[in-house]
């Protein structure tokens, strides 16, 4: 499993969601891990929720719970 920092993952972005189509990538902040990135693949295989076609058809957001600035981005 590929670690990353969270600044070398902000840094990075395309990198890790590259590596993690391949494994996943523990995302650290301050020496500690916080979040793991997973392939939707790979989550839905671990969940047993596979979409038809690889995506949600309704247009709902997979993973995100909102945005902790207090402002929505396009």
């Amino acid at each position: 499993m590929k670690t990353m920092s969270a600044r070398e993952a902000k840094n990075a972005f395309g990198l890790m969601i590259d590596t993690a189509r391949a494994e996943p990538v523990r995302i650290e902040k301050h020496g500690r891990g916080v979040v793991i990135v997973i392939s939707v693949e790979e989550y839905e295989r671990l969940s047993g929720t596979a979409t038809t076609a690889g995506h949600q058809s309704d247009g709902a957001s997979t993973g995100c719970t909102g945005n902790r600035g207090g402002t929505e981005r396009a």
